[in-house]
């Protein structure tokens, strides 16, 4: 009796007939080509002659130029499937409408939607790859490129950082003389500026006790990281009693206070969004929602909705260029290479400007980040039904 995953496999390369396996491989090569031409130019343009700069100018080793490139591989591999995929399918259908293959294809009673099963079943594959790569892979590797930099150069990422008025609520569940349970604010922890190192004018309303609340302010305040908690300096602590009234004031020069961590994760937690992975980016708007600064919080729930529509990029491309492909034509490599040089820049330009709309709150994060995806396919199905009708 056959083993039950190889009859599923078995079933499966037999639902993947030759026509398949013929325009797949078809696909494979100009696939390949793409992924050379544009992970190459990427690199070239957005890291190599930046990291040629460095080593001639700022004395960064070789060694160490070369282990950043290869880190910064994986964000120009994911930026590359997409556009490989657009090349693939174009080239490819092109090919076949070209040498007439396609039209003997349809004269037998093959439909044009199952001719372009090959490059779905492709891209689809290609989306998954891109999924992981741009959410897990390529945000690590970016993260430990820039720490090796900065560290190769003595550079201090915190030097010229300037945050402002930094506010970060706590609440907690409290029962009512009634039994009911409400969230009610626990600690409002506000400070006016962070500089990198320490948080300057803080002010702490701590209402976590049920008896006694307290003002707290401070000068200044760091983090101690060797005993986790708070360092406050030149500042008071004014103890309310419960109608309201000041009951005792204490004056301090330097004082610990074991306070959450979390008003400095709020400033510090700026990781660029590409060295973010999805589950980080997340926590982060968990975080900065606390904040309450709207447009930092649209802007990276549209990075977040980017980080996912990313990679159905990948199927896009395939529909829009087999819809294209597909068209009886005679355009030579070099006429296809250049459609595909159009179709990702305009593709680009639209993601950049949906995106600033949506960060602007134009538009949902949703929509900014998913309407260039919706655009693309809405213009594959216009061509494709176009070709059917052919």
């Amino acid at each position: 009796m056959k083993n039950p995953t190889v009859k599923l496999f078995s079933g499966f390369t037999r639902k993947l007939s030759i026509i398949d396996w013929y325009i797949t491989k078809e696909l494979i090569l100009p696939f390949l080509f793409g992924m050379g031409i544009f992970t190459s130019l990427g690199l070239s343009i957005g890291t190599v002659f930046d990291l040629v700069r460095k080593v001639t100018e700022s004395g960064l080793l070789l060694g160490i130029a070369l282990q950043i490139l290869a880190l910064k591989l994986p964000e120009f591999i994911v930026f590359a499937f997409p556009m490989s995929m657009l090349l693939a399918s174009l080239m490819a259908y092109s090919r076949l409408s070209s040498d007439s293959e396609l039209i003997a294809l349809r004269s037998i009673g093959i439909n044009v939607y199952r001719l372009i099963l090959p490059a779905i079943y492709l891209s689809l594959v290609v989306v998954a790859i891109t999924f992981l790569l741009n959410n897990f892979v390529a945000p690590a590797a970016n993260h430990q490129a820039d720490i090796i930099l900065d560290t190769a150069l003595e550079k201090k990422s915190t030097s010229l950082f300037r945050e402002r008025n930094i506010l970060y609520p706590e609440y907690a569940r409290v029962r009512l003389p009634n039994g009911e349970k409400v969230t009610n604010l626990s600690r409002l922890f506000y400070a006016e500026e962070f500089d990198g190192d320490r948080m300057k004018d803080i002010t702490i309303l701590d209402r976590s006790q049920e008896s006694v609340s307290q003002i707290i302010t401070a000068r200044s305040g760091t983090w101690n990281i060797i005993e986790n908690t708070w360092d406050f300096y030149d500042g008071n602590i004014y103890i309310l009693g419960e109608d309201g009234s000041y009951q005792n004031i204490i004056r301090f020069q330097h004082q610990q206070l074991a306070l959450p961590r979390a008003p400095l994760d709020l400033t510090t937690k700026r990781q660029d969004y590409n060295e973010m992975n999805l589950v980080q980016a997340l926590e982060h708007l968990r975080i900065a929602k606390l904040g309450g600064k709207e447009q930092r919080i649209r802007k990276l729930e549209v990075r977040i909705q980017e980080k996912i529509s990313l990679p159905f990029a990948c199927l896009v491309f395939a529909l829009i260029g087999t819809a294209i492909g597909i068209k009886p034509q005679n355009a030579s490599k070099g006429q296809s290479f250049g459609i595909c040089i159009i179709l990702i820049f305009a593709y680009y330009l639209l993601t950049i400007i949906s995106g600033s709309l949506g960060i602007r709150g134009t538009i949902s994060p949703f929509l900014a980040a998913w309407l260039p995806n919706i655009i693309g396919f809405s213009a594959a199905a216009v061509i494709l039904s176009g070709a059917t009708e052919q």
